[in-house]
């Protein structure tokens, strides 16, 4: 995987041996995951910790979510982690920015928790995922659109969660990687794009003409995407939320 032999594993795990509470897993996600990061990217951690039952039975709000980071080594590294109860409840809310973290194949840190979580994640997988991927894509646009002049980054994670949407509903299967995912729907202006964001701010500025020609491609895109949904084999609704309350009661009382 593109940017994966590079990334400093040693640093990312001293990061999560830090984290004060248990972690189920730590995975690396962002640019690196999606598979355009360059040589200056972030390393952007993301996983989940256990709250003990003695901490999360108290009056008190639990630590539901926790970061930490900094520039260490010269690099800026970042981990955000959820508590199992706010991680599991956004899997069963058709999430899938979650599901890419939790499928990342950038394994900082891992446990046998982390296998029956991904094991029970293709029971939350519905076909109204396709609204997570439809948001967060126009989300996505308005970032690059609004940019005089435009730059390659937002756009690269505007293919690469379309994509990501088409794909879930025509396979069931969650890639967040751009450069695998365009092998299947060879988009022939993606590698230029990686290859104009890999070269520096000065190659990433896109003029009228590139943004009238992006435009038409992101209603394309979000098109098929709407269309693969509504075809979709795909249930309505998870099966998993026995199961993953089930391991949430474990794993909380062995802590």
């Amino acid at each position: 995987m593109s940017g994966a032999a590079s990334l400093n594993y040693d640093l990312c795990r001293r990061l999560a041996a830090e984290h004060p509470y248990p972690l189920l897993f730590a995975t690396i996600s962002g640019a690196h995951l999606y598979g355009f990061a360059s040589a200056d990217s972030d390393y952007d951690l993301r996983g989940v910790h256990i709250v003990p039952a003695r901490e999360a039975l108290r009056i008190e709000p639990i630590r539901d979510t926790i970061e930490a980071g900094g520039v260490r080594e010269r690099v800026e590294i970042d981990l955000v982690t959820h508590d199992a109860f706010k991680f599991f409840r956004l899997m069963l809310k058709k999430n899938g920015y979650v599901l890419e973290q939790l499928l990342s194949p950038l394994v900082v840190l891992t446990t046998p928790e982390h296998a029956e979580i991904k094991a029970l994640s293709a029971r939350c997988i519905t076909k109204f995922h396709a609204f997570h991927y439809l948001g967060f894509a126009e989300t996505q646009w308005r970032l690059f659109s609004k940019e005089d002049p435009p730059r390659v980054k937002p756009l690269l994670y505007v293919y690469r969660v379309l994509l990501t949407g088409i794909h879930l509903m025509r396979a069931g299967v969650v890639e967040a990687n751009l450069r695998r995912l365009n092998e299947e729907y060879r988009l022939p202006y993606i590698e230029e794009l990686i290859a104009r964001k890999a070269g520096g701010a000065e190659r990433e500025r896109l003029t009228g003409a590139d943004l009238e020609f992006h435009a038409s491609e992101y209603a394309r895109l979000r098109a098929r995407l709407e269309e693969e949904r509504d075809r979709s084999a795909l249930p309505e609704h998870s099966t998993a939320l026995k199961p993953l309350s089930d391991l949430l009661v474990r794993a909380r009382m062995s802590q």
